[in-house]
């Protein structure tokens, strides 16, 4: 059986985040990496809503920084900045 934390990450892995509030207060260094490939692409294409795991085949991130990028995922689901939706 799956432990929850690898349970978690397969089910955010297959999520899509929605940009809600273009802000970057209090963001840390990933966090900021995130909010602005959303809103470049929303600028860009239109779209603010991007599949995660669009993101992290765009930022090439594998191992720890890809823990570390998930965890700013979720900090910013929490701050309520963007909305992670299932597929």
């Amino acid at each position: 059986m799956l432990s929850s934390s690898k349970g978690k990450t397969r089910r955010m892995l297959r999520a899509i985040a929605v940009l809600v509030r273009n802000t970057t207060w209090k963001c840390g260094r990933v966090e900021r990496l995130v909010m602005d490939y959303l809103t470049r692409q929303f600028r860009t294409c239109g779209r603010a809503r991007i599949p995660i795991r669009e993101m992290l085949h765009h930022f090439n991130l594998t191992g720890k920084r890809k823990s570390e990028f998930l965890d700013a995922i979720e900090r910013l689901e929490k701050r309520r900045i963007i909305r992670v939706e299932p597929l």
